[in-house]
This record gives C-alpha cells, sequence and structure tokens, in this order.
C-alpha cells in the first residue's frame, strides 16, 4: 500500500501544482477521496487511534506528494513562460473532462435536485468576481515577491489559505485561485530558487507553507460537514467553481511575469487539449473501485 499511496500522493500534486484540477478531484478519480477527507479530518478532530491511523495514510501520500510538486515545478516553470497557450489547452482538457467526470460519479446528487442549481451559479459567480475584479488580473501585471512588506506577506498568506481550501475539494484548483491573485508563477519561481538552495525566497516560501497548514486546519472541518450534510448543494457549488475556473484559465496568461494576451481561439491548441483531458480519462482508469 505504500507505493500505491505515493503514488495516489504523486498524482495529486502534479494537479495541485497547475492550474486546472484540484488534487481533491483526483483522489476523487482514483477513488479515494472520502478516506482523504476523513483523515484530514481524523488528525485533527479524531480520537488518538483514529489520529495515527490518519497521520500513517496521510504520511505515505505525503512523500509522494513531495516528489510530485518538486517534479512538476521543475518543468512548470520552464513552460509557463515559453508556451503558456498549449498549456492553457492542457489545463481546458483537464477540467472539462473533470467536470464530466464529477458529473457522472455524483449524478444522483445532481439529478432531481434542480433547486440546488443556485449554488452552481453561485459557484461561477464567485470565481468570474475574483477573476474579473482581482486588481493582478486587471492591470494585466504579476505579482512581484522580490520586496516583501507587510501588506504583501498577508497577501501571500491569506492567499495560501484560500488555495489549500480549494484544493482538499473535488473542483477548481487551488493553482487556478493563485493565477487568478497573481501569484502563481512567483510561488512556482520562489519554491523552485528554494529548490536550489538559494533561500532568497525562504520566508515567502515558510509563509506561504504556513498559509497552507492554517488553512487546512481552518477548513477541513467545514468541509467534511458540508459533504456529510449538504453533498448536493455542495457538489452543485463544486460544479460552479469547476465552470467558473476555464474563464481563470483563459485570463491565466495575462497574470504572468511578462504579461501575454488573454487566451483565443487563436491561441488555443486543441492536441494538447486532447491530451489533458485523455490524462483525466487514463486515472479513471486506474480506481480500483471500477
Amino acid at each position: 500500500m505504500l507505493m500505491i499511496n505515493m503514488f495516489r500522493g504523486f498524482c495529486m500534486a502534479v494537479a495541485d501544482s497547475v492550474p486546472g484540477v484540484s488534487g481533491g478531484t483526483i483522489a476523487f478519480i482514483l477513488g479515494f477521496y472520502d478516506k482523504f477527507i476523513q483523515s484530514l479530518h481524523g488528525v485533527i478532530a479524531g480520537p488518538k487511534e483514529k489520529r495515527v491511523a490518519s497521520l500513517h495514510f496521510l504520511l505515505k501520500l505525503g512523500i509522494g506528494w513531495i516528489l510530485g510538486l518538486m517534479l512538476s515545478i521543475v518543468f512548470i516553470t520552464s513552460l509557463l513562460e515559453s508556451n503558456i497557450y498549449e498549456v492553457s489547452s492542457l489545463f481546458l482538457g483537464f477540467i472539462i473532462v473533470a467536470i464530466y467526470y464529477v458529473f457522472k460519479e455524483e449524478k444522483h446528487e445532481f439529478v432531481g435536485k434542480y433547486n440546488n442549481v443556485i449554488f452552481l451559479i453561485l459557484g461561477v459567480t464567485i470565481v468570474f468576481a475574483i477573476t474579473f475584479f482581482n486588481p493582478v488580473s486587471s492591470e494585466g501585471t504579476s505579482m512581484s515577491l522580490d520586496q516583501l512588506h507587510v501588506g504583501l506577506a498577508l497577501y501571500v498568506f491569506i492567499a495560501a489559505m484560500i488555495a489549500i481550501s480549494a484544493m482538499v475539494l473535488p473542483g477548481i484548483s487551488g493553482s487556478t485561485l493563485l493565477l487568478i491573485f497573481g501569484l502563481y508563477a512567483p510561488i512556482l519561481a520562489a519554491i523552485k530558487e528554494v529548490m536550489t538552495f538559494n533561500f532568497d525566497y525562504f520566508f515567502v516560501v515558510l509563509l506561504f507553507g504556513l498559509g497552507i497548514l492554517t488553512g487546512i486546519f481552518a477548513t477541513i472541518r467545514w468541509v467534511k460537514y458540508a459533504l456529510d450534510h449538504y453533498r448536493s448543494q455542495t457538489m452543485y457549488c463544486i460544479m460552479g467553481l469547476m465552470i467558473g475556473s476555464l474563464y481563470a484559465v483563459v485570463m491565466g496568461p495575462t497574470t504572468l511575469e511578462v504579461p501575454q494576451d488573454q487566451m483565443s481561439w487563436g491561441t488555443f491548441h486543441p492536441l494538447f487539449f486532447f491530451i489533458g483531458g485523455g490524462l483525466i480519462l487514463l486515472l479513471e482508469k486506474l480506481n480500483p473501485n471500477k
């Protein structure tokens, strides 16, 4: 089980590191999402025996997650600037096929419960509003982390909290939110610098990590409660977040350090789109419950 859980963590990290589907979506597709959420909750609020078992499971996932994140960062940071439209097309393929998969798996929570469609609209509106009104996106500039001041440090910390909250849901990617906030490329670059033993950005990465931990502790109880007691409404909202993230990815090139035009039909690459969708379908085949 060690290798299986490491592989699961690896796949989650790859998803978490790109603006597309979240690591929670990958956990959902691979058939261990409920166990993942229960383990996070067990570490935080469970009795001692459950806490130990949950921590053991999460540590195995964590080893694979760290390896996946490190490999992803090495490759993604070099591709973002030079091949942003190909990469964005790949992300769109991820999202659209994942939307279909989530609907198929949770069909009973959607069909016949159409009064909850307001939560889908809410999810779309949240992502659209954050993307459209975010000053980084509207000004077409990326956030610089070279001069870290109190306001920017707080911004990084809060963005990390929000991003990890999204990552544990089978919906919008936390990386998509970082893209919206203009922090995606800068954070990846900062982590890559620390990985190569350049510690100029160590405090930024540490701050981001603390934000992630705080976000997990602050939201996991709410996430578990919502899924346990309001699953249909939650799934509708998740679907809305995923649909809204399509717009965020289209606008993603405007948040790069060297801003590019937003994605259009002329810069869309169908081949990469189908590769992205195909990867999600391939992961579905690895679900042991199928």
